[in-house]
């Protein structure tokens, strides 16, 4: 059986092209439920207007779907809370030049 644990490590593989950074570290995955082998990521973005949602979306989707167990895959998008630099790992925040 898949976990959330199997999901997240995946979604480290999904990266936002614009900032070159993964969706883990960038903090904009809220969420990931498992129902039997139905999969709903709740996540955001890092603003509402995005021009990368859909490229985002599209990999998530693609990204979860390699694995055997999973029947479907959705992206939830939601709004609160809102999106901030904070919520980004070290990682992250170093890569973008964010202080730590």
């Amino acid at each position: 059986m898949i976990s959330k644990k199997d999901i997240m490590t995946e979604l480290e593989n999904v990266y936002d092209p614009e900032l070159s950074v993964n969706i883990i570290d960038l903090g904009l995955v809220y969420d990931v439920d498992i129902d039997g082998h139905d999969v709903v990521v709740q996540m955001t973005l890092t603003s509402p207007g995005c021009p990368a949602g859909p490229l985002i979306e599209r990999d998530v989707i693609k990204h979860i779907n390699m694995f055997d167990e999973v029947n479907s895959v959705r992206v939830k998008f939601v709004w609160d809370p809102p999106w901030r630099p904070d919520m980004m790992s070290d990682t992250a925040k170093l890569e973008l030049g964010y202080a730590i």
